[in-house]
């Protein structure tokens, strides 16, 4: 485990976004996440990396709440978004989902026109007083997610209908769209060509201007372009969390070594 004080000594309350405190995650019987704590900082792409099942994704959705959606997922533990606990009784899920936004790893635009697909979550969550206002944030949003031009002719037409590469950036803008404070992505250039990978990794490294990003990814390499901070699972523990170019470069942990250098994973 990383040395926590350490890591509390450098980083300032304001920057941290979100704190886990000794996180454990339970399917049924099974114990899927032990012990976890990470302080993840805003305006940063912070990247998760391991092995496949090693409880990235599971942990990624504790944060906005998504493993509710599983009857047999209990979360133990704290997890703090602004100092306040995401899973206190009072807090809406839907309501902190819209500011936890996320993009999944198969583009999923709904079945609706491209101007839909963004203006729903501003629509369901009351931003647009008016059709200007919702215009004015489709646009903004579209502009955010980089495919503004490619699409500025055709709102009306299915969002369906674009590339698998722009429906990714088109899941990005109606992620956006809600002015949420922080951007969860798991595995988001998985189901993409290389082109359109290079198109979100820029994207990606613009967005943290705005937003604390947080990006689950097999790909180390990705890892090393886009993020600034990585986490590094194995077997549902956190073994280290650090400057990705240390991570890389010069792991404390045995383990991370041997799956950067492909002796596990």
């Amino acid at each position: 485990m990383y040395d926590e004080p350490a890591l509390e000594s450098k980083v300032t309350n304001k920057d941290i976004k979100i704190a886990a405190r000794n996180v454990q995650v339970f399917y049924g019987d099974t114990h899927a996440i032990k012990d976890v704590n990470v302080e993840i900082q805003d305006k940063t792409v912070t990247a998760f990396i391991g092995p496949s099942g090693c409880g990235k994704s599971t942990f990624l959705r504790c944060l906005n709440r998504m493993n509710d959606t599983i009857d047999i997922c209990r979360v133990e533990g704290d997890i703090l978004l602004d100092s306040e606990d995401i899973y206190d009784k009072r807090v809406d899920p839907v309501q902190l989902r819209a500011k936890v936004g996320m993009v999944f790893q198969k583009p999923n635009p709904f079945p609706k026109s491209i101007y839909d697909n963004v203006a729903y979550g501003p629509r369901i969550h009351g931003l647009a007083k008016n059709k200007s206002d919702l215009d004015e944030i489709v646009e903004k949003s579209l502009r955010r997610g980089a495919i503004w031009d490619e699409v500025k002719d055709r709102l009306h037409a299915p969002g369906t209908g674009l590339s698998g590469g722009q429906q990714q950036r088109l899941c990005i803008a109606r992620a956006v769209a809600t002015e949420p404070e922080v951007l969860l992505m798991d595995e988001p250039c998985s189901a993409l060509d290389p082109i359109a990978t290079g198109q979100v990794e820029e994207l990606i490294d613009e967005l943290r201007d705005s937003y604390s990003v947080v990006i689950v990814t097999h790909s180390m390499q990705q890892a090393a372009r886009v993020s600034q901070k990585t986490a590094f699972f194995h077997l549902g523990n956190l073994v280290e969390y650090g400057e990705t170019s240390q991570i890389f470069t010069n792991p404390v942990d045995s383990r991370t070594e041997s799956y950067i250098t492909g002796r596990i994973g």
